[in-house]
């Protein structure tokens, strides 16, 4: 179960968050803030590709709360970015970075590395409670994001790609090709565009019949966002049929909960 209090941190975080620039609303930040609730403690939580820090102060508020350890911030902050297009090829969002997590009094929570996320695996050895993977949107950055720190994930663990639902070829394939068709995951689902996963490598097999029902579904999206081509006319049309087929309602914790106890198998 998520704390009695989840409801009240989690807008405590969004007051805090409302006003920072970046790419999540409020549904996809309280479900983030639900699954870094959810996820095991013992180990950090790490974000690839964090802008501003809109959602770190969704994962950095909850970990403070329930003292699920310290939240590892991964941007290099460089641009030009095929996630930050409105920043100036020679800007930085470092220093907002900074400011927004310092005006939300979370500088103690956050360990922020500007750098690749290959840099920062490069000796890696912490166990991972929560992945939470917005960085590059190509497959090829997406893949690798996934395959640097999953080795690291601790039992129980939730992956989750954001925009896996937005017309980027690299979270919807990896989520599809790699989490819903992996026995090493168990529950798994949408959260608006948020694609997540519990890491079950003892279990996992238990969810393939509603993981695979999920990845074919989704799966009909990954050939019209293939090699980043633009999104337009009839495809996009088409994008927007197969997205609706996808169940990607944000749940109410209850809901949430009741899949991750095994109450509720999808």
């Amino acid at each position: 179960m998520l704390p009695p209090d989840f409801d009240s941190v989690t807008a405590a975080a969004w007051n805090k968050a409302s006003k920072v620039e970046g790419y999540i609303g409020d549904r996809e930040f309280r479900a983030l803030c639900m699954l870094a609730a959810a996820a095991p403690s013992g180990g950090v939580s790490v974000e690839i590709g964090s802008f501003k820090g809109k959602s770190t102060i969704g994962v950095a508020s909850v970990a403070e709360a329930y003292n699920l350890g310290p939240v590892v911030s991964i941007d290099p902050h460089n641009q030009p970015s095929q996630t930050d297009p409105d920043l100036p090829a020679s800007g930085t969002s470092f220093d907002d970075f900074q400011a927004n997590i310092a005006n939300a009094g979370l500088q103690q929570q956050v360990e922020a590395h500007r750098a690749p996320s290959r840099d920062v695996a490069v000796g890696w050895n912490r166990p991972i409670r929560l992945l939470w993977i917005d960085g590059d949107h190509t497959y090829a950055g997406a893949k690798l994001d996934f395959d640097l720190f999953t080795p690291f994930l601790m039992d129980g663990a939730i992956v989750a790609f954001h925009d896996t639902l937005h017309e980027f070829e690299g979270p919807i394939r990896v989520f599809v090709e790699n989490m819903l068709r992996s026995d090493q995951f168990g529950p798994a689902g949408f959260l608006h565009t948020i694609g997540w996963a519990q890491y079950r490598p003892k279990d996992g097999a238990r969810f393939r019949k509603p993981r695979q029902s999920l990845a074919r579904k989704a799966a009909r999206l990954i050939p019209l966002v293939a090699n980043n081509r633009p999104v337009v006319g009839i495809t996009r049309m088409r994008f927007k049929i197969n997205c609706a087929r996808v169940p990607h309602q944000v749940l109410t914790p209850a809901e949430f909960c009741n899949i991750l106890s095994n109450k509720d198998v999808r």
